[in-house]
């Protein structure tokens, strides 16, 4: 009797403890374990398992190993539960050391890593942007004949298409279904959100076919990701098929779906669709997040209603919502298009000030510079710029050719390869047709040459 009361107080003292982890409050949980030590209630693995995650968690690795003594102090032996914890808490912070620690302190003690174990290491080889150990990884789980689950593929995958290896991703996900691990939507998920991000839109919608031909359900997500494919590469008709599709299926379509079809909308040109689908948002009363503000803000600005937007971003900010990078930029861009270079560049010091990055909003300022044919002033910004990308560089190159003033373009487009930056084929072309016009195709040639000369130098 007494080891059946014992039994279910050590059961109820490992659930509150979780209950405690899972709310993120862990000295409460210290508190309830030594509330039970003090009543009799002895802890068993589970309970410092349980406590070893929540802190791996909330507090990070090394607060989760240092549980390890104590528990080892009570006489209770870790486990590999409590090593896989471990490990995943280090992959969480990017701890490739201690992941490796760990396995080798788990097999020191004679614990045989399992599958979990291996998916985890394998996990932070991805995140860290060593593929080739990552796939060694998964090598050796066949070696030792472990049998791949399909969180292991799905690792696997994700880690190849994050790190720029999608092709030997689709190829992967091909062999996986010759020999017979069907693929989860979630699988159909990573790929499509990396072709998406891509913009491989072909694919994508190849992959996205063979997904409802599978039998099985896509996600919200699945059609969220398909819908903004389309949009950003400018398929309009298909990604609003896409949008009715997901209605029509009875889909919960959130917020985001309605921002990214009204962006697509408004960039389409499709005022009177926009204006009902603007409409319909409101209507179904959505709290209004800063993305659905920006997203109604840039409809204004590209309708010339400035004043509209600054109006909507104020009720904002009263309803306590803080503008972000992308608002800021957003509303640079809408005065630059007014013409209003002096209040763009206010709203830049303010920027600044504020901390936000503002090389996007920056690279606005000077296309505006530009195409309203202050090319000279665009240029003094751009020399006081710290940060520069390729767009930066590519207004001033057109800029400069359509001005005739070759030479300089081609300068600035060696110093933007010079300084590691990769360099636009359209502007590549825009110099080298612009030397052709104004000064010899021999010319041309030669500036070609220093730009190879140059990319090997540099790249």
């Amino acid at each position: 009797m007494s080891r059946v009361g014992y039994s279910l107080s050590t059961k109820l003292l490992n659930i509150s403890i979780a209950s405690l982890c899972r709310s993120r409050q862990l000295e409460k949980a210290e508190a309830a374990l030594i509330d039970g030590i003090r009543l009799g209630v002895l802890p068993d693995v589970v309970t410092y398992n349980t406590l070893i995650a929540g802190y791996c968690e909330v507090s990070g690795f090394d607060k989760g190993y240092s549980v390890i003594p104590r528990m080892k102090e009570a006489g209770i032996t870790p486990n590999l539960i409590t090593y896989n914890s471990l490990m995943a808490g280090a992959a969480r912070q990017e701890l490739l050391h201690c992941c490796l620690d760990m396995l080798e302190e788990m097999l020191d003690m004679g614990i045989a890593p399992d599958m979990w174990s291996y998916n985890t290491l394998m996990h932070c080889y991805f995140i860290l942007g060593r593929p080739d150990e990552g796939y060694r990884i998964f090598h050796d789980i066949i070696v030792k004949n472990f049998t791949p689950c399909q969180a292991t593929c799905n690792i696997l995958i994700g880690g190849l298409c994050n790190n720029g290896h999608i092709h030997n991703a689709l190829r992967l996900f091909r062999n996986l279904k010759i020999h017979g691990c069907a693929p989860q939507v979630l699988t159909y998920n990573i790929l499509i959100t990396s072709l998406c991000n891509s913009k491989m839109w072909r694919r994508m919608m190849s992959l996205f076919k063979e997904l409802k031909g599978s039998g099985q359900r896509p996600t919200a997500r699945t059609y969220t990701s398909v819908m903004k494919c389309c949009f950003h590469c400018e398929h309009f008709r298909e990604g609003f098929e896409i949008f009715s599709e997901m209605k029509k299926n009875g889909y919960a379509y959130d917020l985001f779906s309605y921002c990214t079809v009204v962006s697509a909308l408004v960039k389409s040109g499709r005022r009177k669709d926009t204006d009902g689908c603007i409409a319909q948002m409101i209507k179904i009363g959505y709290d209004q997040d800063i993305v659905a503000y920006n997203t109604l803000a840039y409809w204004h600005i590209r309708e010339g209603r400035l004043e509209k937007a600054y109006s909507l971003l104020n009720l904002a900010t009263e309803g306590g919502l803080a503008f972000d990078a992308y608002t800021h930029t957003m509303l640079i861009d809408g005065l630059c298009k007014a013409g209003d270079f002096d209040g763009a560049e206010r709203h830049l010091n303010h920027m600044k000030i504020m901390g936000f990055n503002c090389l996007v909003a920056l690279n606005c300022f000077i296309d505006g510079l530009c195409k309203s044919g202050h090319l000279d002033y665009g240029l003094k910004v751009f020399d006081s710029m710290d940060a520069k990308d390729s767009c930066t560089y590519s207004s001033l190159i057109h800029s400069l050719c359509r001005a005739n003033r070759c030479r300089h373009a081609a300068d600035l487009l060696l110093s933007c390869i010079k300084d590691g930056k990769r360099a636009l084929r359209s502007d590549q072309k825009a110099v080298y047709n612009g030397i052709c016009q104004t000064y010899s195709k021999r010319d041309a040639k030669k500036f070609m040459l220093k730009i190879r000369v140059a990319k090997l130098l540099h790249h």
